[in-house]
């Protein structure tokens, strides 16, 4: 064990400063990488929507899924017409309280902040699993990117695309295949040029309206970071 000499001459027993474990920093790891992560709005309006289910439909979402079961059909597709018809209810609200019913809530599982929050750092992990691990660089430094333009920024994994959030979406990156990721923006009637395209966004009422293809680190450049904090701003 080292010693060193005090001021006074005494000899002094340094003790070994205590090393983390590799399982403590793992647990540090997957937490920072889970905290960048906000509740999708999706979520929002959902749990805003169970709160208001029963002055809405006289029931609760206890008292609709113990309904279901006692008096509705016993598949899933003739529930939830059985709901639309008898009560209704639209397509999605029928399709959401039959798998809570009838499937255990598999479909609906991160349907909570806790849950969704749980799965968040999964959906980005999967979407880049296999063929597509090389895009991961790519989509860490445009994450790094969209966080440093503002501290309102929320980054929303779903399955296949990472959405991103001011006030409503105003960018999207999305690994479009193997080689490619494509960055999506809200740009508006930005003019179309042979590298910022058109995503078809302005006919079909989408916020999305321009993309740009990602192929490698140096494709994320100046002009990349210019057009992310123009939609960036739009959305203020």
């Amino acid at each position: 064990m080292p010693k060193r000499k005090s001021s006074g001459g005494a000899l002094l027993v340094l003790k070994p400063r205590p090393r983390k474990s590799r399982k403590r920093r793992a647990t540090n790891a997957a937490t920072d990488s889970a905290s960048i992560y906000a509740v999708h709005p999706g979520i929002v309006m959902l749990q805003k929507w169970i709160a208001d289910l029963k002055a809405k439909t006289g029931r609760t979402i206890e008292e609709w899924v113990e309904h279901i079961r006692a008096d509705g059909p016993s598949t899933e597709k003739d529930c939830r017409e059985w709901l639309m018809k008898t009560y209704q209810l639209g397509g999605n609200a029928a399709a959401w309280l039959v798998d809570k019913a009838l499937a255990g809530g598999k479909q609906s599982a991160n349907d909570t902040p806790e849950g969704y929050l749980a799965q968040a750092p999964l959906f980005v992990e999967q979407m880049y699993a296999g063929p597509r691990a090389a895009l991961r660089p790519m989509h860490d430094k445009l994450i790094a990117l969209a966080r440093e333009i503002g501290a309102d920024v929320r980054i929303c994994p779903c399955k296949t695309m990472v959405p991103l959030y001011r006030r409503h979406v105003f960018a999207q990156i999305k690994p479009a295949t193997a080689k490619r990721i494509e960055l999506g923006f809200a740009l508006g009637e930005e003019p179309f040029t042979s590298r910022l395209r058109d995503t078809g966004g302005r006919t079909k009422k989408d916020r999305i309206t321009h993309s740009v293809a990602i192929t490698s680190l140096a494709d994320i450049d100046l002009q990349v970071k210019r057009w992310l904090k123009e939609a960036y701003e739009r959305d203020a």
